[in-house]
């Protein structure tokens, strides 16, 4: 779980674009995001397992 400081820090307009960084907006994770969900490859993962996510659901072969 990130700082708060960190959360609110990148949630302000950054004052070049290249700055802007993707986070969680579960978590505040910055790494293993997914910019299709929005979230963290963790809570994605929660969220599957817990059906939260319509059209995801575990493989199984």
């Amino acid at each position: 779980m990130a700082k708060t400081s960190v959360i609110a820090r990148s949630k302000k307009t950054p004052k070049f674009s290249t700055r802007a960084v993707n986070r969680c907006f579960r978590c505040g994770r910055a790494h293993g995001y997914m910019r299709d969900f929005g979230i963290c490859r963790i809570c994605f993962r929660e969220y599957a397992n817990e059906g939260m996510i319509p059209g995801i659901r575990k493989s199984s072969w």
